[in-house]
């Protein structure tokens, strides 16, 4: 009678564990992959689920081909995961948790199922985190907290564990707008291509903080100067050219990307071109929120938020690195808060987090120009995308 029992069991449990899993990845006939996977971040609470989950963090499988994205795993619930990072190391899932608290969480990745196991979260040193980064060694998890402004240093172990912060660093000051930049807004911390260098950049004093990094103990030691952007422009991501030494800076607050040369000997940014991402004439508020560039190193994209809702495409001078303007796109829905393209340069996909969708374009490889899918994917308040390698 047990054993009976049991085998009715069987595709009971199979239909209850694998409404949302996937085996490993499939290749074409020719060794190539056929899916790409990747993570998506979101906010949690918002009363939308995906098949009634509102895990947080969401696996999902996109065909290399057709660019359609479906949902391959759930992770452990975990609040407001509005940040993620890979570290392909130690196939390790880092994310934020963005509330007043402020906390980091950590997962390790079983490729073989897709699946999230959680094991451990700690104090982010302040309110409200929203950009993780992973040094070039893997040895500390580095974090940006927007509510309080300051960064701070983590260890990770072997196992994947995260350990206290070693360092942490407060900024100090504000801007010209007294409702967002009353105070310091530290948004992202990310190191140079090279890992030379260490830059944060604070939304509420206008500025770019330049670190080093002690590789022995963490700590994270200022250089002695930061980097000033225009008065009010709220830098808020900076995207490192692939392989020229130019640096591009979008400013939340007043619509425009700040582009810099890069001195690698002493990690100084030096200005030589401001462009607004709006259109002439256009006055409404950009919000701008996320920046890339594509691998190709020939053009340059960044998202409009507030009432605007679209993507940018920016050309790429190869001989000066200045930007050109050339089109705009709606972003398949409201508040295109992060995007990401796809390893291969194929496709770029649009978080919008107040539509709970992401939007999905393919790429033209000599124009850049975008044109919209008619593949989407529902998912609760996406608001962070990240492939995994």
């Amino acid at each position: 009678m047990k054993n009976f029992l049991f085998t009715l069991l069987i595709p009971v449990l199979f239909l209850l564990f694998s409404g949302c899993r996937q085996s490993a990845t499939k290749e074409t006939a020719s060794g190539s992959p056929a899916y790409w996977y990747l993570l998506a971040g979101s906010y949690t609470g918002t009363g939308f689920t995906l098949d009634g989950a509102d895990s947080g963090i969401y696996v999902l499988r996109m065909n290399v081909s057709t660019g359609e994205l479906s949902c391959v795993q759930f992770s452990p619930h975990t609040e407001n995961p509005s940040w993620l990072v890979y570290d392909s190391l130690r196939r390790q899932v880092f994310s934020v948790n963005e509330n007043e608290a402020g906390g980091i969480s950590s997962f390790i990745f079983d490729p073989a199922t897709m699946s999230l196991r959680f094991v451990n979260r700690v104090s982010s040193e302040g309110k409200y985190p929203c950009y993780l980064s992973v040094d070039p060694s893997g040895k500390y998890l580095l974090a940006a907290n927007y509510g309080s402004g300051n960064v701070a240093v983590f260890p990770v172990g072997p196992d994947g564990k995260i350990s206290k912060a070693v360092s942490v660093h407060q900024h100090a000051g504000k801007g010209p707008d007294p409702d967002r930049q009353e105070g310091p807004h530290a948004h992202m911390i990310l190191p140079s291509p090279d890992g030379q260098f260490f830059y944060g950049t604070d939304l509420g004093t206008d500025e770019i903080y330049v670190y080093n990094l002690n590789p022995e103990n963490g700590s994270l030691v200022p250089v002695g100067f930061t980097v000033k952007t225009s008065p009010g422009a709220g830098p808020r991501h900076i995207a490192f050219h692939h392989s020229k030494p130019w640096v591009y800076v979008i400013g939340e607050l007043n619509g425009t990307i700040e582009a810099f040369l890069y001195e690698k000997t002493t990690g100084n940014l030096n200005r030589f071109q401001i462009v607004a991402t709006r259109k002439e004439g256009d006055e409404r508020f950009a919000g701008c929120a996320d920046i890339h560039i594509h691998p190709s190193g020939k053009f340059l994209y960044a998202t409009n938020r507030g009432d605007i809702n679209e993507i940018v495409l920016f050309e790429i001078d190869q001989n000066t690195g200045k930007l050109t303007r050339r089109e705009s796109y709606p972003s398949g829905g409201k508040t295109p808060r992060n995007f990401t393209i796809s390893p291969d340069g194929r496709f770029l996909l649009c978080a919008n987090q107040k539509t709970n969708n992401i939007g999905i374009f393919r790429i033209d490889a000599e124009t850049g120009k975008l044109t919209p899918t008619e593949n989407t994917l529902a998912v609760p308040a996406p608001v962070c995308l990240q492939f995994i390698p």
